[in-house]
């Protein structure tokens, strides 16, 4: 019998198959090393004046290896010991297999994790839901069994995406995917990776859904195969018009790309949510108070500039993650 593959972008899965030995090992003889470096911590500001203290309630922070996931690690540390929570930082886990286990094995007891890679890697569902809340729900409901609890997921969604210049998706009055219609024969050049063009679930039924399938709408020879970091310079300096992306990369901004609108939901979605230890949120129920005001100001375009500090401009997460939390009253 076989299944239908689903996109799962790779920065997020950050070696699934080979972590899952890996992370098997790290976790049975060693144990999780915690992170290098001391995070900065202050106490709650004005937005969060009246959660109530956590007095050293112990809490054991997980992240994935990748930016992003660093960025909401450290997050996630510093507002837990802004709050007076005695923390471990283990974040920077090698794998999302890696970081998954931890938590189930309760090493962890918090992390950020993406709707999609729970509902499609960890619990291995081959459809998708197309609406957040559903998806969410779906999720929160079956990680229960594994003694995790979900709290509200955050308006950001780092999934698959094609973007294009701003001056070329303004030139084509391109707005969406659906848009690529409009787009003259010649011009709809695109630029993927060599994974994406050849997955029986990737670009060939994307183009199909939206109505300009491969070969006969869009020749094949206008289809360029490149490595994922290569694809946003490409796009950019004019290779292609439309590259594959992660809609929540920082090279987005930078290079000033116009992410186009998945309209018809072919994508699957990877809304990211604290997720806590069933008995660790039970004896500290004012940590969804705490993290409900900031995963509410997670947007696609508020992780876009927080990846690119890191990505572009070369500063230290747990630096980038301080300086958001104060910008945004969440700590002083």
């Amino acid at each position: 019998m076989t299944h239908k593959l689903i996109r799962t972008p790779r920065a997020r899965l950050a070696g699934v198959a080979g972590a899952a030995a890996a992370g098997s090992l790290l976790l049975s003889s060693c144990g999780l090393g915690t992170s290098a470096g001391i995070s900065p911590s202050g106490e709650l500001g004005p937005k969060l004046a009246s959660v109530k203290k956590l007095d050293g309630a112990e809490i054991a922070v997980g992240s994935k290896q990748f930016t992003e996931q660093q960025i909401l690690g450290k997050i996630a540390v510093i507002l837990l010991q802004s709050a007076g929570g005695n923390v471990k930082d283990f974040t920077t886990i090698p794998g999302s297999a890696a970081a998954r286990e931890a938590q189930i094995q309760g090493q962890t007891t918090f992390s950020w994790e993406y709707t999609g890679t729970a509902w499609i890697t960890y619990m291995g569902h081959t459809k998708p839901i197309p609406d957040p809340r559903k998806q969410f729900d779906a999720v929160k409901a079956e990680d229960a069994k594994n003694g995790l609890t979900w709290l509200q997921y955050a308006p950001m969604n780092n999934t698959y995406g094609f973007a294009a210049k701003e001056a070329t998706a303004n030139k084509f009055n391109v707005k969406s995917l659906s848009d690529l219609k409009k787009v003259p024969k010649a011009q709809r050049t695109l630029c993927v990776d060599t994974e994406f063009a050849n997955r029986d679930d990737g670009l060939e039924p994307m183009l199909k859904a939206y109505g300009i399938p491969l070969g006969s709408e869009i020749p094949r020879n206008q289809i360029k195969k490149l490595e994922s970091g290569a694809i946003y310079a490409a796009t950019n300096n004019g290779l292609c018009n439309f590259g594959e992306v992660f809609t929540t990369d920082g090279r987005i901004k930078v290079l000033k790309l116009q992410v186009l609108a998945d309209d018809k939901k072919f994508f699957p979605l990877y809304n990211v949510a604290p997720v806590f230890s069933t008995k660790t949120l039970e004896k500290n129920p004012q940590l969804s108070d705490l993290f409900g005001p900031v995963s509410k100001k997670l947007t696609n375009e508020t992780m876009i500039e927080l990846n690119a500090k890191v990505d572009v401009d070369g500063e230290n997460p747990s630096d980038v993650a301080f300086d958001w939390l104060k910008k945004e009253g969440f700590i002083k």
